[in-house]
């Protein structure tokens, strides 16, 4: 049985030496993709209700809020800069069986804190390796889901452990602010069920905000409650059932996958092997009368129908929860970027027709395939005249069985933010990310204000 001590304990003897050059590399590549997002995310309506909340409650301190002129402390900054990496779900996610976590959300709260306590960018990596580990061994190994409470209840204890290691935490303290995190905030599924909305881009800002909070109260001295995990009505006993961790440092980060396309992270190979279709046989989507997904278990539970109706799709948040949606917007523009989630593009006849006849049905043998590490879609398009079309996905560019390099990574960033970005200052954000050990947390957050 997993106890709150062994995570504490791995928290303090993790150090930057124990990351190998793989997971550094990857980490670094981590932060540029999470940047980016957040870039393009500054002028989204919910990540301006944040930010002036944030400036409601403290008007400066002594964190950066990305893509203002204006600071906070720790907690707000976290909340601040997270909602900006989460907010356009075009972040990273770990592919648990089980679960489907974004470990990028964390990256506001490692940030935050490794700027206020002046650490440098080897420590910064270190505490975002720490992240990473924690919240990918929770999800693989203690998911929470089918218990109805949402995957940010690990992000609370991942970006809690990267805190403490952050503030410079002892052990006890550290457990502390584990057992704080772990114990107050744990969040309901309901936020992505139902009848969606902008909620489901902000929840996991709230989960850090709540994350670092607990790490400086246990680092003033409050203690918590210690045996989080294991204890009578603890964690184990009420949300996960018994499980074990073999944490090891950064090492998850490798099950990470890029998102190639903006839209919910088990969509990625249907969109991709959709719009390969639509291009390869130049498919007229006013001559389509059905699309017909065979998809895994995850799939069809969260965006093919299983928590709530994906049919009737009217805002952003509900469209990239929407398979029907997503497939439909993607055969009739061959990409799914952010243009296809503006308002008018959402409401248009021609997506609104076409997403009424697709059909997502779970293939049991795409689940066992799923569980087995693949992100297996199958597709048939079928036209007016009788004719089909079919085409069968094992993954798609940005999964861990097909990862994203450097290159593509940069690409990415340059289509999501590169009309945000001045040529000089794009290329030194980049190249300081590329050489973040080489940095202090404080330059990278003065290329982010």
């Amino acid at each position: 049985m997993a106890t709150t001590l062994e995570f504490a304990e791995f928290v303090q003897e993790t150090s930057y030496d124990d990351l190998s050059s793989d997971v550094r590399d990857a980490l670094k590549r981590r932060v540029l993709d999470s940047v980016g997002i957040a870039v393009a995310a500054e002028a989204a309506d919910p990540t301006q209700i944040v930010y002036r909340t944030v400036r409601d409650l403290e008007t400066e301190g002594s964190c950066t809020l990305w893509g203002r002129d204006a600071s906070a402390s720790p907690v707000e900054a976290a909340m601040h800069n997270t909602s900006l990496v989460r907010y356009l779900d075009y972040m990273d996610s770990f592919l648990a069986p089980n679960e489907t976590p974004h470990p990028s959300d964390n990256l506001g709260a490692v940030v935050a804190t490794a700027e206020s306590a002046g650490r440098s960018g080897e420590e910064l990596l270190t505490g975002l390796a720490i992240a990473y580990e924690i919240q990918g061994e929770l999800a693989w190994n203690a998911p929470v889901r089918e218990k109805g409470f949402d995957h940010v209840t690990h992000t609370v204890i991942s970006a809690a452990a990267a805190s403490a290691k952050l503030l410079g935490l002892d052990r006890e303290e550290t457990r502390n602010a584990i057992g704080i995190a772990g114990t107050a905030h744990n969040a309901l599924r309901v936020t992505r069920t139902g009848e969606i909305n902008e909620w489901k881009g902000i929840a996991s800002g709230n989960a850090v905000r709540n994350a670092v909070y607990s790490a400086m109260l246990a680092k003033n001295g409050m203690d918590g409650p210690r045996n989080l995990f294991e204890g009578q009505k603890g964690w184990q006993d009420v949300i996960s059932g018994s499980f074990e961790v073999e944490l090891t440092p950064g090492e998850r980060v490798h099950d990470a996958m890029t998102k190639r396309y903006v839209a919910e992270t088990y969509a990625q190979s249907a969109v991709e092997g959709v719009i390969e279709l639509a291009e390869t046989e130049n498919l007229d989507s006013a001559e389509v009368a059905g699309i017909k997904l065979e998809t895994f278990g995850g799939a069809k539970l969260i965006i093919g129908g299983g928590e709530g109706n994906r049919y009737e799709v009217e805002n952003r948040a509900q469209a990239d929860h929407s398979l029907p949606y997503m497939l439909a917007a993607a055969l009739i523009d061959r990409d799914l970027t952010m243009a296809q989630y503006e308002l008018d593009r959402v409401r248009r006849e021609d997506v609104q027709r076409l997403l009424r006849v697709v059909d997502v049905s779970e293939d049991p043998a795409l689940t066992d395939r799923f569980e087995a590490g693949e992100m297996p879609a199958v597709i048939d398009v079928t036209m007016d005249d009788g004719t089909t079309y079919r085409v069968e996905k094992e993954a798609f560019r940005g999964h861990p069985l097909d990862p994203t390099g450097w290159e593509g990574i940069e690409a990415k960033f340059d289509a999501v933010a590169g009309e945000h970005l001045e040529d000089n200052r794009r290329d030194e954000l980049i190249e300081t990310i590329k050489n973040l050990d080489e940095h202090d947390a404080s330059e990278l957050t003065a290329l982010l204000a």
